[in-house]
């Protein structure tokens, strides 16, 4: 069926940089929607950032990391990014890849990575 493989994630110091990547394969006929979400422990899993495959390719980012996170696309590898800046110890999480998509046989089906681990801390 369709696999989503993220990686990127690692251990750095408060207000440090680090680029997260996603990619997706397999059966897939078209990707309406790609995102990161996180989940710190004991916490939540919350939506992160978010952006569409269609043309315009919108995005959308949670206040907490706008300013400082920027998601994106690539098409052609059917691939997202997150590049994260100036990191803060509470964006420690496992950050997860989603989407959105119809696969050959057209069925929609919403798939999460494994999730990589990202640990801000001196």
């Amino acid at each position: 069926q369709v696999q989503l493989v993220e990686s990127g994630g690692g251990l750095v110091q408060p207000g440090g940089s680090l680029r997260l990547s996603c990619t997706a394969s397999g059966s897939i006929h078209h990707i309406y929607t790609m995102a990161w979400y996180r989940q710190a422990p004991g916490k939540q899993r919350d939506l992160v950032a978010t952006v569409s495959m269609t043309r315009g390719g919108d995005t959308n980012l949670a206040d907490s990391v706008k300013g400082r996170f920027t998601i994106s696309r690539d098409d052609a590898k059917s691939t997202v990014y997150l590049q994260m800046n100036s990191l803060k110890p509470d964006d420690t999480a496992v950050y997860y890849c989603n989407t959105f998509l119809i696969t050959n046989d057209l069925v929609r089906r919403d798939v999460w990575g494994r999730g990589t681990q990202v640990t801000v801390s001196s």
